[in-house]
This record gives structure tokens, sequence and C-alpha cells, in this order.
């Protein structure tokens, strides 16, 4: 167990650094296939008749406890999580941005997206209940017990899949000084792996007491039954431990649909210019099916009394390298209550609401306004996770050449500062860079990528 979540925040931290992708990028006035990815509707929009997409990739990590300059050679990442009383949060996850295109034609646009995610995520993590599993250390002689108890449900999830999107904008209003264009995106989903650990709402204690007194590992023990939930399909039901295996199982079988809504206003300023560009959209409205022959999608009672036959022992838990291998474990036991099944499942994908608006300030000076809200409940445990955030984001646009300074918060890591730049077609920025520089930053991030805009 222990293996299984320290791996998985190691690999993400330093190999993968995600909720807000390409910011910056994606509200720009040289309006391309990227700004489409946030509201279909900016697609009758086009800087360029067409737009080809060569690739994109974003890579975030945030978290609400370690802070960047915390972490050197030496760093024990799971002493660092679980010290103090703050419920521990961690959301990593990538973004590619794959072949497409878009191209606008009179009063439409349209356009053709792929796109491949991975994410890692855990959620409302009580840090006695790691600090007991992770750094028994407390647990001592003079104070044998630890008492644990929270009211909301512990997760740890992680989840690969692919998309392609059909998009289609349409001017539906337009005069010499206002556009109004409406639009939406259709997605064929590719689930590739999940995994989900749910312990929800856990009262119980770990002790040091045992009547063989060779016996010194510390236990787990349950005041009352607790639900908790097991579900994984595909190559994270047999290991959390490598990165390839998120990799190498992005794009699955055709599992689900998904739909992108949004609306957008133009206050112009000449032919092809605007005085303010705003939109509203709904993205990310569907789920995935998860088919595989290894499926599995249990909610079980975990019941582990003080007096009993059996005790579960922490050392063993940590043992475990899998959920299989940890649902096995506590089930043959005779801790878990419930049936075992494999079946297909679905698990709803981080549908967001996203506002912005981006003033032309003075020639060619700019600033952005953007809000990002979840419309999923993170705690459950068939939901895909997503963070809420803002930015405020002040950008120059000489045509060829744009430089943007994202100010952003999202509600794990707090408040970050970062720099972008695009030159044509290229683009490459982060929405923390400065903040890595100048303080102990809870987040990093990193995007960078090509498109090929013409006639």
């Amino acid at each position: 167990m222990k293996k299984i979540i320290i791996f998985s925040l190691i690999t993400f931290t330093f190999n993968a650094f995600a909720q807000d992708h390409f910011t910056g990028v994606t509200t720009s006035s040289r309006v391309g296939i990227l700004n489409a990815g946030i509201n279909p509707a900016e697609l009758p929009n086009l800087s360029k008749r067409f737009e080809v997409n060569i690739y994109g990739l974003s890579l975030n990590f945030s978290n609400n406890i370690i802070g960047l300059k915390d972490i050197d050679s030496d760093t024990n990442i799971e002493d660092l999580l679980f010290t103090g009383d703050r419920i521990v949060n961690a959301a990593a996850d990538i973004e590619y941005a794959g072949p497409g295109m878009a191209m606008k034609w009179k009063q439409w646009g349209f356009g053709i997206s792929s796109k491949g995610h991975i994410k890692f995520d855990l959620v409302d993590i009580d840090p006695k209940f790691g600090n007991a599993i992770f750094n028994r250390d407390e647990i001592t002689e003079s104070d044998p017990t630890l008492l644990i108890k929270n009211d909301y449900n512990q997760r740890m999830t992680g989840v690969s899949w692919g998309e392609i999107g059909f998009s289609a904008g349409r001017t539906v209003f337009e005069n010499e000084k206002h556009r109004f264009n409406a639009g939406i995106t259709f997605k064929l989903l590719f689930p590739g792996s999940y995994a989900n650990l749910g312990i929800d709402k856990f009262e119980g204690k770990v002790s040091t007491f045992d009547p063989n007194p060779l016996i010194t590992d510390p236990y787990l023990t349950t005041s009352q039954p607790v639900n908790i939930n097991f579900s994984y399909s595909g190559n994270l039901a047999d290991r959390f431990t490598d990165a390839n295996d998120y990799i190498n199982s992005v794009f699955g079988k055709l599992g689900g649909v998904g739909t992108d809504l949004g609306i957008n206003y133009q206050m112009k300023d000449g032919d092809k210019k605007y005085k303010i560009n705003a939109g509203m959209s709904i993205r990310n409205i569907g789920s995935l099916t998860f088919k595989d022959s290894n499926n599995s999608s249990n909610s079980y009672t975990l019941d582990i009394p003080e007096e009993g036959p059996n005790r579960l022992y922490l050392n063993d838990v940590n043992d475990t390298e899998s959920l299989v291998e940890l649902e096995s474990y506590l089930y043959d036991r005779g801790f878990l209550s419930g049936e075992k099944s494999n079946k297909d499942f679905r698990v709803k994908l981080p549908t967001l609401l996203s506002i912005y608006g981006d003033f032309k300030v003075y020639h060619k000076f700019y600033i952005t306004g953007y809000l990002q809200q979840k419309m999923g409940d993170n705690n459950e445990n068939r939901q895909i996770t997503a963070q809420n955030s803002y930015s405020i984001i002040p950008r120059i646009n000489l045509g060829y050449f744009e430089a943007y300074i994202p100010f952003s918060s999202n509600e794990i890591s707090g408040s970050n500062t970062g720099l972008g730049l695009r030159l044509g077609g290229f683009y490459m920025g982060s929405s923390s860079v400065i903040s890595t520089l100048s303080s102990n930053t809870k987040k990093v991030d990193f995007n960078m990528g090509f498109r090929w805009a013409f006639l």
C-alpha cells in the first residue's frame, strides 16, 4: 500500500507536474484550436482560415502540503505529507493535445481534435490515517493508541483516457459592433485504465497492544463498520507503481461520449479585432464506460473488531502492491462484507463551467480574466476529479510575438504567478514558474506546443 501511494506521488512530482492546462494560450487574442478546447464557440473567430495542431503538452502537479523548497535528495515524501493536522490533497495530471485541425468558412467554424489524459489524485486524506500507516513512530509504549475519526470519503484514484472531438461553431448574430457565436463539441471517448480506493467516514484506532509479547506491529481496528470502495480496470488494476501503465493505456476501446457547449460574445474593434472577447462554456458532459476482463467495482463494509481471531497488521497492508492484492487480502481474512463482481462500470468526466473575458486595454495590451468551477463532487468514488481555479492574465500581443504573465489560484495549491511566450505557432509557458523562483510554491506546471495557421 505504501508503495502504491508514494511511488505514484514521486513519479508524478518529478516526471509530470494539472488542472489549468495551457494557461494563457487558450484565451489568447490569437484565436486558434486551443481556444476552441475551452469553448467551441470560438471557432468562427479563428485568426486564420485554417489551423493544424502539431502537438501540445501540458504537465501539472499541485498539493496543499509540500512546497517545492521542502524537497531535496533526502526528502521523505510521506513524512512531509502527513505531518500536521491539515487534510491532504494532491492532484497531478498530463494532457496531450495530439493532431487536429480547424477551419473557418463563412459564418461557421469546424474542428477535429485528439487528446490524451492521465490523472492521479489524493482526495481528503486524513493526516492521522496517513501518519499511522507510513510514520508509525507516534504509536509508542507510552502512547500506544492513536484514535482516527473523519466524516468524509478519503480517495486515492488514477485514470487514463483518450478522446477525439468533432466541433462546430456558428455566428448567430453580427453587425458592425457586436458578434455572438454558439458552439458544440461532440467527443468519442476511449477509456484506458482506472483505479479507485475510497474509505468513507472512517472511525477507528491504531494500537500496539497484543497478547503475544513477541508481536509489536501496530494493528488497525474500526469502531463501527466503514464503507469502502475498490474499483479498477485495465493496467492500473495490477500495478499502480509504473508510469508506463498510465502512458500505454491512454487510448483504450471506444467506451463513451462527451459534449462541450459554449457561447461567445465580441465587441468588435475593426474587421478582425475586438475590444472585448467573452465566453462561457460547460465542458466534459458525459462519462467513461470501462470494459475489461479484470474489471471490478465493489462497495464493501469494512469491519475490523478489536476482539477476534484475525488482526489487521499495518505492516501486512504496506506489503501489498496493487488494489487487487489489497482487496483480496482484506476479503480473504473476513474484514470485508459483500460480494465480489466483475462488470462494466461508468465513471463521470470532470464537468467544468468556464467563464472568461479578454479585454483590450490599450493598443497591443490585453488583460484576461478566467474562472473555472467544477460541477462534480470529488468525494464520489466514480468521479474524475477537478479543481476550482481563477486567473488574471495581462498580455502584450504584437502579432507574431506574444508574452503573458498569469496570476492564478486554485483550491489546492493557492496563488501562483507564471510566464508564457508565443512566437508564431510555437508556445511555451507555466502558470507557476515565477512563484517557483521566488517562493515555496506548492504547484509546478509547464506547457508547450506548436500549431500552424495559414490563409
